[in-house]
């Protein structure tokens, strides 16, 4: 089937990582649904990407299943098919176990981990039909632990060791399963403002162009778990 049929769902797309995975998707030819936690976000991101195709911007929450089957459901709608999966939404609370709070570790876990749950739970009947490709986007703090990230750690090490889980329960339905593990990338992530001074950082459509490598790999083939970083960090 043309890729011009096929379809891609990416979480936390309005910004970002997700934005720049969006944009690389559209130019490849898939139609592209965004979401975003606001429907304005969403739809705003969408009208700025659809010079490269088609695209709608969709509200959901990913840390409520019940807001990922809606949007799931929407796309279905629309297009009838899903083919990819982009599990990017997240979020960055920072601080030692005795500072970090209740709320903060709850929000955390519940959209970096328990929302990459439901945003797969969601569309996995969806993907086995089409033998679809979920990428979740994981993080280097999932697997290299720092001081002040207990949280955040703790989001990031469960969503690498579910990525690899959920490749192993899928492969055999021939869904493809990879987890990307950038390092430090510039985006608006935990109110950075990106700027010049970032230009060592990878970059979010270099993140895209992963993704593309990663739909293009021979079907036989699976990279599983990439790590990325930028080239050239400043010395410290």
């Amino acid at each position: 089937m043309s890729k011009m049929n096929k379809t891609a769902l990416v979480t936390g797309g309005s910004k970002g990582i997700g934005y720049g995975v969006a944009k690389s998707l559209l130019k490849m030819g898939y139609k592209v649904a965004v979401t975003s936690r606001s429907l304005t976000s969403a739809e705003k991101a969408a009208d700025k990407l659809s010079e490269y195709g088609e695209i709608i911007g969709l509200e959901a929450d990913v840390r409520s299943y019940e807001s990922q089957k809606t949007a799931v459901d929407k796309l279905m709608d629309k297009w009838g098919r899903l083919d990819v999966l982009i599990a990017n939404a997240g979020i960055g609370n920072f601080g030692s176990v005795e500072d970090i709070t209740i709320q903060e570790w709850k929000d955390t876990i519940d959209t970096n981990l328990s929302g990459v749950f439901y945003s797969i739970k969601a569309g996995v009947d969806a993907l086995k039909k089409s033998e679809g490709y979920i990428i979740t986007i994981s993080s280097l703090a999932g697997t290299n632990f720092f001081a002040g990230g207990a949280a955040y750690n703790a989001s990031k090490f469960g969503v690498t060791g579910f990525t690899q889980a959920v490749m192993l329960d899928l492969r055999d339905h021939g869904v493809k399963v990879s987890t990307i593990m950038p390092g430090s990338v510039s985006t608006y992530f935990n109110d950075h403002e990106p700027s010049e001074e970032d230009a060592w950082k990878i970059q979010s459509e270099d993140i895209g162009e992963l993704v593309e490598d990663l739909l293009k790999m021979n079907p036989r083939t699976l990279p599983s778990k990439i790590e990325v970083r930028p080239s050239r960090p400043p010395k410290k």
